[in-house]
């Protein structure tokens, strides 16, 4: 159940047309790379199948628990990764670990052109965040039944596109599901970067600032995420299932 996710422990820089091969060779919805560089910070990339990423939750959470796992960082030490979207840290708060990211919230924006008949429903509501489109429907249980057309989602003029509405499973406060092929993922069982958008639109719909999201996906996983100004603090778990070295071509 859950994201899963491949994390390569990198001793400096690597190439990106590499990176990004071996991406599409793991063929996870995303690849974390994380090295040391010279002025001593930690850097974090990440690559779908296809493409590179500004931002990736259930990646950043498996980078943060292979390196604690491997004592590459002291154990529950606080870590913070330099990406594309700015410092990134990450904590362990017991089970769990929790993630500071920037919140992205959606503004209110016109249906673009398809949109309707790639969902194959009628939205309550369209926003737009800074990647991806949000549309609203009547209820969970009309987002977990949803067979949208994936051929017009990628014509959409976004990173992807969240499907969500108000409640669902396991006492969850929404349910959501996140549809991308645009960048590789057809469907990608839970994301922590659409929680970025979906935490503060749903608090400012149900009135407080700590939620639990639930992704309908066939896999499914559960996201605590809590609105704290502009950022968004996310929190989940993560299992090492295989480790092994990548036999790097000279």
């Amino acid at each position: 159940m859950g994201n899963p996710a491949g994390v390569c422990l990198l001793e400096g820089p690597a190439d990106h047309a590499w990176m990004q091969a071996l991406a599409a060779e793991l063929r996870q919805s995303e690849t974390a790379f994380t090295h040391v560089d010279r002025d001593g910070r930690r850097t974090l990339r990440w690559f779908t199948p296809a493409a590179e990423v500004d931002l990736c939750g259930h990646a950043t959470l498996a980078a943060a628990h292979v390196l604690w796992e491997t004592g590459r960082v002291a154990s529950g030490g606080p870590i913070v990764f330099h990406t594309r979207s700015g410092p990134l840290s990450a904590r362990r708060e017991g089970a769990l670990i929790a993630m500071d990211f920037p919140a992205t919230p959606p503004r209110a924006a016109e249906v673009p052109s398809g949109l309707a008949e790639a969902l194959g429903a009628r939205p309550r509501a369209v926003a737009r965040s800074s990647f991806d489109y949000l549309a609203e429907l009547e209820t969970a249980e009309e987002v977990a039944g949803l067979v949208p057309d994936l051929a017009a989602v990628a014509r959409l003029p976004a990173r992807g596109l969240i499907v969500t509405a108000a409640g669902g499973a396991q006492g969850a406060d929404f349910t959501s599901r996140f549809f991308a092929p645009q960048v590789g993922i057809d469907e990608d069982p839970v994301t922590g970067s659409a929680h970025c958008a979906l935490a503060p639109y749903w608090a400012a719909r149900l009135g407080r600032e700590e939620l639990v999201g639930h992704q309908a996906s066939a896999r499914g996983g559960v996201v605590r995420a809590t609105l704290d100004g502009d950022r968004v603090l996310l929190a989940g778990a993560a299992v090492t299932v295989l480790a092994g070295t990548v036999a790097r071509p000279r």
